[in-house]
């Protein structure tokens, strides 16, 4: 093959690698955090760029990191002072709250993580949980009526732990970490925004454990020569990610939370026939 005409494909597939992290890490950081399933849409939107195998996978565990630490530039002053372990001096949350909401997910995440990677990793079982996702914020949205936690500082230790529960669910893909605990939040007697803000802490370091070790059973498959892929999505995620989380706390005072819910209903449609 001619030097020119090698290098011409190098080129190309450079150039197309840029197109996939930008849509991918689009597709990452607005889905993330919102209630919709980023596992879903990432899964969707792969099948459609013929994005797929263990490169693919390697992305998507990448990518992550960017959204996550969108979440701690935008609460930065939030996450120092959790720094602050005097819990008898502390007023609001504190890292018990955070500590308290993880305990449940880290006990479930360690005992059945090899049943949930067999089992609810397919297509079938991720349009089961955008739809049940979705009656669960129905649910919470309807029940929401008497609210004691206000803001951040107003959530309990009980209130705490509750949302940890829920989080479990988010262990089944296309359940939506931010929606089982954003819901969960809401059925124990927290604001929308309280909830939301709660979730978006306490996801940093459950995100940061699991895409690290995710990274570390994937590090085989990291090749360093995709490292234009990898940054360009990781960029394009953090950046997108500060604009959604911004954007989706605003969402959450002006419009009904069912509306995340009958986005989930027709996302499991698509997903249904497209994929399946």
């Amino acid at each position: 093959m001619p030097a020119g005409t090698q290098r011409e494909r190098m080129e190309g597939c450079r150039l197309s690698d840029i197109w996939i992290g930008i849509i991918m890490g689009i597709v990452e950081g607005l889905t993330e955090f919102l209630p919709v399933s980023s596992s879903g849409h990432m899964i969707l939107t792969a099948h459609l760029l013929d994005f797929t195998g263990e490169r693919a996978k390697t992305f998507e565990i990448v990518v992550q990191f960017g959204a996550v630490l969108a979440v701690l530039v935008l609460y930065r002053r939030r996450f120092l002072s959790l720094l602050n372990f005097n819990l008898a001096k502390s007023k609001g949350l504190n890292a018990l709250h955070v500590v308290m909401a993880m305990f449940p997910t880290f006990v479930a995440a360690v005992l059945f993580y090899s049943p949930i990677k067999t089992y609810l990793f397919g297509p079938m079982t991720v349009v089961w949980a955008l739809v049940a996702g979705g009656i669960l914020m129905i649910v919470a949205e309807k029940a929401n009526r008497r609210i004691t936690a206000e803001t951040l500082d107003d959530l309990t230790y009980r209130q705490a732990f509750g949302i940890g529960c829920f989080q479990i669910l988010s262990l089944w893909p296309g359940f939506s970490r931010s929606g089982s605990t954003i819901s969960g939040g809401m059925l124990l007697g927290a604001s929308k925004t309280a909830a939301a803000e709660f979730t978006f802490i306490v996801s940093v370091p459950i995100m940061f454990g699991a895409s690290g070790y995710d990274l570390y059973k994937s590090w085989e498959y990291l090749d360093w020569a995709d490292w234009p892929l990898f940054l360009t999505g990781l960029v394009a995620s953090f950046l997108v990610a500060m604009l959604a989380v911004v954007t989706f706390i605003n969402l959450l005072k002006r419009i009904s939370y069912t509306w995340f819910a009958v986005y989930r209903f027709l996302l499991a449609a698509v997903f249904f026939f497209v994929i399946l």
